[in-house]
């Protein structure tokens, strides 16, 4: 999988891991699909293939070049960075315009998981009666998620180290939404929002020489949270990709299409006309997280109105179909300019 790549190619690699961070924080929105239609899925899944015991082995023995080559570490790392970046980025931008503007958000990305659904199809011609059954079960398992209710918070370390694990299925499989899996284990605000938030606040108190953090007990508990949930998001992504990479060499087909299922089960997920419903106490109050935040419970859709709220929503569906289809231009234009 190891390629020369130009500093435009690299920009770019960067750009499309900003894009995923951003997905994978949003939920509903998986970042496996980015990856998908961006096509560095599969180097993407083979790669982390590489963080295995050869590997641990270059790294304890000191061969750090060989190391970095051997998992194709230009490519990861230039993706990770972009993740990084948009977590402390872009995902707060986002957060800004799902709070404002929330109907035309989920619209944009209605469209751009169509418009990912038209070109994974257009590009998979393998249709048979096992693909079939496997893209139905991919369907029934996507809708049937995007329907359980959420459980409560719990900060407990052991099952943070789980939601880590289950969080990175964004990443790695197309269509399931990390963030919305954690919503439904009841750790999206802690893991994602305060949990963040403390890391950032820390950093920028280290930056301005003010280490008074160091005796808040409810700072340095996220900070450990944060850093067992982000163990826990490396196991399971190892681990994940493992699985995923035996199965696409054996079951490729089988794979994609259960794949395109799972992104056609998440529609209901980001489906653009729903009420947030959040946590309330029995006296009808809303339940805060530390931070003061409401925290979601779960989400209630309805059949929009024809008015212009509604007509706008659907040009913002269809813008976001028109940027995939962008997309897939700009990959097959560069695909043939180095051939």
């Amino acid at each position: 999988m190891q390629s020369t790549r130009t500093l435009k190619d690299r920009i770019f690699l960067v750009i499309k891991g900003l894009a995923m961070g951003a997905a994978n924080k949003v939920p509903g929105v998986s970042g496996g699909v980015v990856a998908f239609v961006a096509g560095f899925y599969e180097e993407f899944i083979y790669s982390l293939q590489k963080v295995n015991r050869k590997a641990f082995l270059l790294l304890i023995n000191g061969r750090y070049k060989s190391f970095y080559n051997y998992i194709n570490g230009k490519f990861l790392s230039l993706l990770f960075f972009g993740m990084v970046v948009s977590y402390f980025s872009v995902s707060k931008v986002l957060d800004y315009f799902i709070e404002n503007y929330e109907l035309y958000v989920w619209s944009l990305f209605f469209g751009m998981i169509l418009g990912s659904i038209y070109y994974i199809n257009k590009e998979f011609d393998d249709w048979n009666r096992s693909t079939l059954i496997t893209l139905l079960i991919g369907i029934l398992v996507g809708v049937s998620i995007s329907f359980l209710d959420p459980a409560t918070e719990n900060d407990n370390l052991l099952f943070v180290f789980f939601c880590g694990i289950v969080s990175v299925s964004g990443m790695t499989l197309p269509g399931f939404s990390g963030s919305f899996i954690l919503i439904l284990l009841g750790n999206y605000v802690l893991l994602l929002v305060d949990s963040v938030n403390a890391l950032y606040d820390t950093i920028y108190n280290i930056l301005g020489g003010d280490f008074s953090f160091i005796n808040d007990p409810l700072r340095i508990r996220m900070l450990k949270v944060l850093a067992v949930f982000t163990l826990g998001s490396i196991t399971g992504l190892v681990t994940f990709s493992h699985i995923l990479s035996y199965i696409l060499k054996r079951h490729k087909s089988k794979t994609i299409a259960t794949i395109i299922g799972f992104i056609i089960g998440s529609l209901g997920v980001v489906w653009p006309w729903k009420q947030t419903i959040y946590k309330t106490t029995k006296d009808g109050n809303y339940i805060l997280d530390s931070l003061g935040q409401r925290i979601i419970e779960n989400y209630e859709r309805y059949m929009p109105e024809l008015n212009t709220e509604t007509a706008l929503a659907v040009l913002y569906i269809i813008m976001g179909i028109l940027v995939v289809l962008g997309l897939e231009w700009y990959g097959q234009k560069t695909r043939r300019i180095k051939t």
